[in-house]
């Protein structure tokens, strides 16, 4: 297993980050195609059955990885211009993680199982939730 990373350019938060995606799910299904997320990139991932054995996409949003999707299918497609890229199918649901400091990079990376962050949920434990600015400052703090 194997995951990507990718910035969420335009989002301010992972609320911003899912209003986003709901809106394209409900094209998608409209178009009377599967109720997933898609994200078009023009590299097709070379470790594709790696993806596929429970990789997620985690966004980077204003700096730091803050939530995942889990990625459903790589598909070949040709865009709009005639050149084939890569759709990435994902479940349309984003899990929060412990938010993980990121610089800027374009396209995606690659993010080994072991680098990635923990899901929030998993973290905290029954029950306690921080609040996103408050989890943002602490790591920031380097407390977390």
């Amino acid at each position: 297993m194997i995951h990507l990373q990718k910035l969420s350019v335009g989002s301010k938060s992972i609320e911003t980050l899912a209003n986003w995606q709901t809106g394209v799910v409900e094209r998608r299904v409209a178009q009377g195609l599967s109720a997933h997320h898609e994200h078009v990139t023009r590299m097709f991932p070379k470790q594709k059955d790696a993806l596929l054995s429970g990789g997620s996409i985690y966004w980077v949003i204003k700096g730091m990885i803050l939530c995942r999707n889990p990625i459903a299918d790589l598909q070949e497609v040709v865009r709009r211009d005639g050149v084939k890229a890569c759709a990435i199918l994902m479940e349309p649901t984003l899990i929060p993680v412990v938010p993980v400091p990121r610089r800027a990079f374009q396209g995606w990376r690659y993010l080994k199982p072991e680098d990635a962050p923990q899901d929030l949920g998993e973290a905290l434990g029954d029950g306690d939730e921080l609040p996103p600015k408050l989890m943002r400052k602490l790591v920031e703090l380097g407390a977390w």
